[in-house]
């Protein structure tokens, strides 16, 4: 059986604290994970980085990210580009198709942000076409505040006709894993088939709240904000603390 976490948001999102190496590095070190998706907002830019780099850590990268729909948050994986924000539901799941990408439901009715509800879920997957696109959703979502609320969240996604998918959301490294998907086999191509055929299982995490939130995320944030991201020069070394500005230098240094 393989582990996937299929939401993890890099440096190229607003409130992403770690590089794309950093990633790569803390999955390959400290969770069981093969594959994983770098979904940061409305950007792409991270993914190239992250399917050069993928191969050196032994982990696979699936290319997607968090279109913001105008109903809600949602997460198009397999794309080679990123999705325009902004429009419907229906017709970014319809863009998304187009390009031969899959979509899942992020955080659905989470509570502090943008997030999708179960109508427009329901009447997105009644549409023409769109059953092929909209596979899966977050039953269980281990980043910050959201996890509150997954219990009820789960028992909603079980009455939806679409697989269902735990995910960390991680902006930060500890949280990768902290939420993932169990399926047959091993590769991001036995995941897509796990997915189309709803034959995923939630693995649950523990997710941030309260103290932790505190603890672990702002100073990352507050770190990123100042200029200095977590990275990693190559897979036997260590991580350390860089400015971004060090950091795009020694990448095109290479």
């Amino acid at each position: 059986m393989g582990f996937a976490d299929l939401h993890v948001h890099s440096i190229y999102s607003y409130d992403g604290t770690s590089s794309i190496a950093a990633i790569l590095k803390y999955t390959a070190d400290y969770t069981d994970l093969s594959v994983i998706a770098i979904t940061d907002h409305d950007s792409m830019r991270g993914c190239q980085e992250a399917l050069d780099l993928a191969p050196r850590y032994g982990v696979e990268v699936i290319p997607g990210c968090e279109v913001t729909t105008s109903e809600g948050h949602l997460l198009a994986l397999f794309i080679d580009r990123p999705a325009k924000a902004g429009r419907s539901l229906v017709d970014t799941l319809s863009a998304v198709g187009e390009m031969g990408g899959l979509c899942i439901a992020a955080h659905p009715m989470a509570r502090g942000t943008s997030s999708l509800s179960f109508n427009s879920i329901w009447y997105a997957l009644k549409q023409p076409g769109v059953f092929r696109t909209l596979v899966g959703v977050e039953a269980f979502n281990g980043g910050l505040v959201y996890t509150r609320r997954n219990p009820a969240i789960a028992e909603m996604a079980a009455s939806l006709p679409i697989a269902q998918v735990g995910n960390s959301d991680a902006h930060i490294l500890s949280q990768i894993g902290q939420g993932s998907t169990q399926f047959k086999g091993k590769t991001s191509s036995d995941l897509r088939i796990a997915l189309l055929r709803t034959e995923t299982q939630v693995r649950m995490g523990t997710g941030l709240n309260g103290f932790r939130v505190i603890k672990s995320y702002i100073p990352q944030f507050l770190l990123r904000k100042l200029g200095w991201t977590i990275w990693n020069a190559y897979p036997q070394a260590p991580m350390q603390y860089i400015r971004l500005s060090q950091m795009l230098y020694k990448q095109q240094s290479f």
